[in-house]
């Protein structure tokens, strides 16, 4: 920790009194602890308590507020802002997504802390453990599970902790004589991927492996065992994960890394951070950067169930035969109108190699009159360099990105065009499945694209290959090996991904609930979900991209790392004060995480 914030610490000594006489009381040093307080319950802070915390962390407590609850103005500007993910990210009393049917909707906490350092951090921990608050943390805010918000939690909000440095030379703390410099790039909380694209890739020709929407914060994607559209080239960001700064539940800031607290370093590296402490900076390592980048799509349409079958196992061939390999990732696509849909990227091909690896599949297509072409291949490529140049972008591809269009803001902020439709969205169902190698083979492939068909007649099923390590290269593997991340991955060729999902529907902000459409979506997501099965009967699931209501979750996420990882938790949070949906430890907590079960 640095010196001041060291100091800055200090000024939550005077919180210790009130704390110490509020914990008397309760058993929170066991693991029968009582019910987590509410607002206006016994147990509550007082408004004096609260001005404690207040002082301690520089005044930066207060009661976080929907915008399109406020006045007219305010209303005004959040409605126009409502498919501005920059936008969402800056209001601590939003999420980007809206909710999850039957689940959760994204609602403000009681108080927030907006958190400045990790000595912030450490005063807004203590307080709650102290005070037997429900704490909730946000970065990006992007959680498909409603993680980092909950009614009458206290919130500790890492948006200001946004500071990128780059390494030429980072030696992790602690780590033996004679280990290695190796480049790298720190990142605090409250990062966006934008922000380590722009330092590492635009301005430091570099790469990092993040995550595909620039949006994300660098944190919950990398603690979550995350992917990015190279992954199969550089491995899953967790994989990458040299060192972290967390706060644990007791309120010690920690720098952790393979020497110091091992067991917690690799616990953050898959495991999802909000069980285990909140992490206020992380190092990853950086790469060198490919020539180039560049992108191939493509769309058929078959012209019966029969031939669409066939079409989807030349698919799996294909994917077999070319696709799996370092320089592939992103999506192949399925949907109930019979048609497969190509948005693929790659990395260190010229614009004329890429579009020769396609070729042969573009030839089988043509050769065959079932099949209609609505979109012929197209091949694109770019240098690496400018992959995440806004300005670039605004030069020569406008309409594939989205800027951040408010007054001031940062002229690097962009998103790409097709993240735009999961701003606030609302989401009715959602499932995911690793696909294993084993479904490119001879001996089931015409059954995987037997299940892969039957599942798009109810939803379009998305083939992200970018989220399967199958054709890594041996350095990616091994590193991805040593994480907290289900195994599966290391053979899966892509994830399997089925969702569906209706506007926002934030308070105040006009959008309601269709429960029949909600209904319907959820039960469509989960007869395809069920077809897709077929092939894949006890199927593995990405911990930040499926059900909300999944089954067997501790062994679906993580299988064989569960019992380590409870481990960990047990040793650094034996009072569960971190409690997110379906992490590790909640199994102990009501779903609300206000209730012990145990």
């Amino acid at each position: 920790m640095k010196r001041r914030d060291c100091l800055k610490a200090g000024l939550a000594l005077p919180l210790l009194p009130l704390v110490q006489k509020a914990a008397a009381g309760n058993s929170t040093g066991s693991r029968n602890a009582l019910s987590r307080a509410r607002p206006g319950a016994a147990g509550w802070p007082s408004a004096s308590e609260w001005d404690l915390l207040s002082n301690a962390v520089g005044g930066r407590l207060s009661i976080p507020v929907s915008p399109f609850l406020g006045d007219a103005g305010t209303r005004a500007e959040a409605l126009a802002q409502i498919q501005n993910p920059f936008f969402i990210g800056d209001q601590p009393g939003l999420t980007q997504t809206s909710g999850y049917h039957g689940a959760w909707l994204s609602r403000p906490s009681a108080r927030v802390v907006a958190a400045a350092n990790s000595a912030d951090v450490a005063a807004a921990v203590d307080f709650a453990r102290r005070h037997r608050l429900r704490l909730v943390v946000k970065g990006g805010g992007h959680s498909y599970h409603g993680t980092s918000c909950a009614p009458d939690s206290l919130l500790v909000w890492t948006r200001a902790m946004n500071a990128v440095e780059l390494h030429d030379a980072f030696v992790a703390q602690g780590a033996p004589a004679g280990t290695a410099a190796q480049p790298a790039v720190s990142l605090g909380a409250g990062a966006m991927w934008i922000d380590a694209y722009d330092a590492v890739t635009t301005r430091g020709g570099r790469y990092v492996q993040g995550g595909g929407c620039t949006s994300v914060g660098v944190t919950g994607l990398v603690t979550g065992g995350g992917f990015g559209s190279f992954s199969k080239g550089f491995g899953t960001a967790a994989a990458n994960l040299l060192e972290a700064e967390v706060v644990t539940a007791d309120g010690r800031v920690r720098v952790v890394n393979a020497t110091q607290d091992p067991e917690l370093f690799w616990a953050l590296k898959g495991g999802c951070a909000g069980s285990f402490g909140v992490v206020t900076r992380i190092t990853l390592r950086t790469h060198v950067l490919p020539a180039t980048f560049g992108g191939v799509s493509m769309k058929v349409r078959a012209d019966s169930d029969e031939s669409f079958q066939a079409l989807a196992a030349e698919v799996l061939r294909f994917c077999r035969d070319a696709l799996c390999t370092p320089q592939w990732g992103e999506q192949l696509r399925f949907d109930s109108h019979r048609t497969f849909g190509a948005s693929m990227v790659f990395q260190g091909l010229s614009q004329e190699q890429a579009a020769a690896v396609w070729a042969p599949f573009e030839a089988w297509v043509a050769a065959r009159p079932q099949y209609t072409v609505i979109d012929p291949l197209q091949a694109l490529a770019l240098p690496a360099q400018h992959m995440w140049d806004a300005d670039f972008f605004r030069k020569h591809a406008p309409t594939l990105i989205a800027d951040d269009t408010r007054a001031g803001a940062p002229a690097t902020h962009m998103l790409w065009k097709g993240d735009q439709g999961q701003v606030g969205w609302y989401l009715h169902g959602y499932a995911s499945a690793w696909m294993p190698s084993a479904l490119l083979g001879d001996a089931q492939r015409d059954a995987a694209a037997a299940a892969i068909c039957t599942a798009a007649a109810h939803m379009p099923v998305e083939l992200h290959c970018n989220k399967g390590l199958f054709g890594a290269p041996a350095d990616a593997l091994a590193a991805s090996r040593d994480t907290a991340t289900h195994p599966a991955v290391l053979d899966a060729f892509a994830l399997a991904l089925i969702g569906n999902a209706g506007g926002p529907v934030y308070a105040g902000s006009g959008g309601t609930v269709d429960e029949a459409n909600a209904r319907e979506g959820a039960a469509r997501v989960g007869r395809s979900y069920a077809a897709l099965r077929a092939v894949l009967p006890r199927a593995p699931t990405y911990v930040s991209e499926c059900d909300f209501y999944q089954r067997d979750w501790q062994q679906s996420f993580w299988g064989p790392h569960y019992p380590r990882l409870l481990a960990a938790k047990r040793r650094y949070d034996p009072d569960g004060l971190f409690v997110i949906h379906h992490g590790v430890g909640s199994e102990d907590w009501s779903a609300d995480g206000f209730e012990r079960r145990s």
